[in-house]
């Protein structure tokens, strides 16, 4: 089969506006998937951030869209707000050669009041995440009648973080007659067992991650679970790495290792579903934009993340299978940079499957006396004003340079949300940028600023 979407049945205008995006050769999961998602079959795919998925499902909401009747007739399930938010703005980029297609965001953390306005001026695509889409299903201000395409996105990191239910209940409103779309990275037990429930005569789609980078060096060090700490701890400071990633299979083990290093002088950050989204959006700024050295996460609340530049991926725990640990240690070796993984594993644990051999070392060979001493560059600076006040990054960078000993180049990344924004600076420059912008506006208001604290 070609890898040409011109070789697909999608009608002209889907075909010329994503050559004009840039698509012209699929990639496996789209070659694979779009298909049987073309002809209108159920379909349940491994693939993982990255891979085209959305661009797979998005052609195949778009292709089957009636565009003349205003009724919602897709609904894509998203884990999480940031990405119903990416997928909803890959859908419109995908979708903007088509005339008045309307695509609606339902996600937690945005008022209810404005959504229920949103929707009785009818849409054609849905995106939501399942507590704030379960809930206007409840309240009958969303109707699925009309419905003929679902699809869940990410769907094991929406069972790992206890959605199952709510999942089950919002497809309680779904017509019985319809298309299915289960896209995840992993394939469980669990995931099986959610596809043969609401999933018929399903074409099933493998899409393994792509062999280990030639750049990422594997260690392994056997431990017993007593000296687990101990060897975290000689390993950070043997390696004495800028940006370290320490993965752990529990949301319990995560806040054990942050507070251990945190009250052992050591700056590090937990990130896990029992965490507020705003919490989760600030703990991932900081480690992202410098202002923290060490993300202590697990694989649910690191799913998806896009950091460049991770220098060390830490196994504190094993992970249960080997697309897990794939995905885990191929954050670092990136952009071909030189990467690092190191695992950590019980004298009863078994190996998992590497490209590599092993590298058995033991923690004698370090230098247990060496603490870990890096220091953090960055700093960050909290406002309060983003998009609503039509705030760009030229704006916030312009306030800072004006008449001020601060250069643009020590101005790291700036995100800006709706309502706040995060700019990250050279550690020695924050207070006097706090002082800067408490004093004077920027672009002709003032905003309260505050510098945020690890």
């Amino acid at each position: 089969m070609s890898t040409e979407f011109s070789q697909l049945p999608l009608s002209t205008v889907l075909l010329d506006n994503i050559k004009t995006l840039g698509y012209t050769q699929m990639t496996p999961i789209q070659e694979q998937s779009l298909p049987p998602i073309l002809e209108g079959r159920d379909v349940i795919a491994q693939a993982k951030t990255g891979s085209g998925k959305t661009l797979a499902f998005g052609l195949g909401v778009l292709e089957h869209l009636h565009v003349k009747t205003f009724r919602i007739q897709a609904l894509l399930i998203c884990p999480t707000r940031e990405l119903a938010s990416q997928v909803a703005g890959e859908l419109r980029r995908m979708a903007r050669a088509m005339h008045n297609v309307k695509i609606l965001e339902l996600c937690g953390g945005a008022p209810m009041k404005k959504q229920i306005h949103s929707l009785s001026h009818k849409a054609h695509i849905v995106v939501g995440t399942p507590g704030r889409l379960l809930a206007h299903l409840q309240r009958g201000t969303l109707s699925l009648e009309h419905l003929h395409t679902l699809v869940l996105d990410e769907a094991d990191r929406m069972l790992d973080m206890g959605f199952y239910d709510d999942i089950a209940a919002i497809i309680d409103y779904a017509p019985t007659k319809r298309q299915t779309l289960l896209f995840s990275a992993t394939f469980s037990s669990e995931i099986h067992q959610l596809a043969q429930k609401f999933l018929h005569h399903a074409a099933e789609i493998h899409v393994k991650h792509e062999p280990l980078d030639s750049q990422i060096t594997e260690h392994f060090y056997r431990v017993s679970e007593a000296s687990r700490q101990k060897a975290l701890f000689a390993l950070l400071g043997h390696y004495q790495k800028e940006r370290i990633l320490i993965f752990c299979n529990t949301k319990v083990a995560c806040d054990t290792i942050a507070d251990t290093l945190y009250e052992s002088g050591i700056d590090a950050l937990a990130m896990h579903s029992d965490l507020e989204q705003f919490e989760r959006e600030e703990t991932l700024i900081l480690f992202a934009n410098g202002s923290c050295n060490i993300l202590v996460a697990t694989d649910v609340a690191a799913r998806g993340l896009d950091i460049d530049a991770v220098d060390l991926v830490l196994n504190y725990e094993l992970p249960h299978d080997d697309e897990v640990y794939v995905h885990r240690i191929g954050r670092t070796g990136r952009a071909d940079r030189a990467g690092v993984s190191v695992s950590l594993c019980r004298g009863d644990e078994s190996v998992l499957e590497t490209k590599k051999p092993v590298l058995w070392q033991t923690l004698d060979t370090l230098d247990v006396s060496t603490p870990y001493n890096v220091p953090v560059h960055m700093e960050t600076l909290f406002i309060c004003g983003g998009k609503k006040e039509k705030l760009r990054p030229g704006d916030i960078v312009g306030a800072l340079t004006a008449d001020s000993n601060i250069s643009a180049d020590a101005i790291g990344n700036i995100t800006i949300f709706d309502k706040y924004t995060y700019v990250a600076l050279r550690k020695h420059l924050a207070p006097t940028a706090l002082e800067l912008l408490q004093k004077h506006p920027i672009k002709g208001r003032m905003f309260r600023v505050r510098q945020l604290k690890i």
